[in-house]
């Protein structure tokens, strides 16, 4: 056979071959629809992406929510409020003329009155050592304040450092709020233990100076009294020995 009709004869049989084959047989790609799905699948998982993201930072303002309305775990009141007790204390056990009004209008309607002509000696003798009682008396209390309120600076500075670490530690606002209040309750407190300290310090000066006033004016009364003329030197029988 030539060469020609074999090849008429293979290109008879190749094409008997597609006319019989299955057309299901055949695979068709459609690239406009292969990047369509492509695309699709993109934003599907942009989307996911997107609510992952969402859903992270709603946790975390979940966990800041929590940790600005957490308490701090560390309180000073009890502390304070023992300091503030001492301090207390120590002024309720005011001796003699105290911290009351009465009291203390009732002793300079007393022995702290001016001296008359008409009080004996024997009344300006106890009135002045009264005085001098008082003074002393004041003076001690005022020690003992100031002795108190020393006793009070140690625990001031270690509730001073413990408050500052916990605000510096602060998880939250509602912690980082409660140290601050706790910081200025202690200083409330080392302002009242000054105020108690310049009280009784005041109080020992003004009856200092009530005494010395009230000492002046009996001094006044006593010279009068050598200065008046009287009865003179009148003798009388002393009898001495049995």
């Amino acid at each position: 056979m030539r060469p020609p009709a074999l090849l008429a004869a293979a290109g008879a049989i190749a094409l008997s071959l597609c006319v019989t084959a299955p057309v299901r047989a055949l695979i068709v790609f459609d690239p406009n629809n292969y990047v369509q799905n492509v695309l699709t699948a993109a934003r599907e998982l942009q989307q996911i992406n997107n609510q992952i993201t969402s859903l992270q930072n709603e946790a975390q303002m979940l966990i800041n929510q929590a940790k600005n309305l957490a308490n701090m775990p560390y309180s000073s009141l009890q502390q304070l409020q023992s300091s503030i007790q001492r301090t207390q204390q120590l002024l309720a056990q005011a001796q003699r003329i105290a911290y009351d009004v009465q009291q203390i209008d009732r002793a300079f309607s007393t022995s702290y009155a001016p001296a008359t002509g008409s009080q004996s000696s024997q009344v300006m003798v106890t009135n002045a050592q009264s005085r001098w009682q008082n003074t002393y008396a004041a003076t001690q209390d005022a020690l003992r304040v100031q002795a108190g309120i020393v006793g009070n600076l140690d625990t001031n500075r270690i509730q001073t450092s413990a408050l500052l670490t916990s605000s510096q530690g602060a998880s939250g606002a509602l912690q980082a709020t409660q140290a601050g209040n706790q910081i200025l309750a202690l200083n409330a407190q080392q302002l009242a233990d000054l105020t108690a300290v310049v009280t009784a310090q005041g109080r020992a000066q003004s009856l200092e100076a009530a005494q010395r006033a009230s000492a002046q004016d009996q001094a006044r009364e006593q010279l009068r009294r050598f200065l008046t003329p009287g009865q003179g030197y009148q003798s009388f029988n002393v009898q001495m020995f049995h």
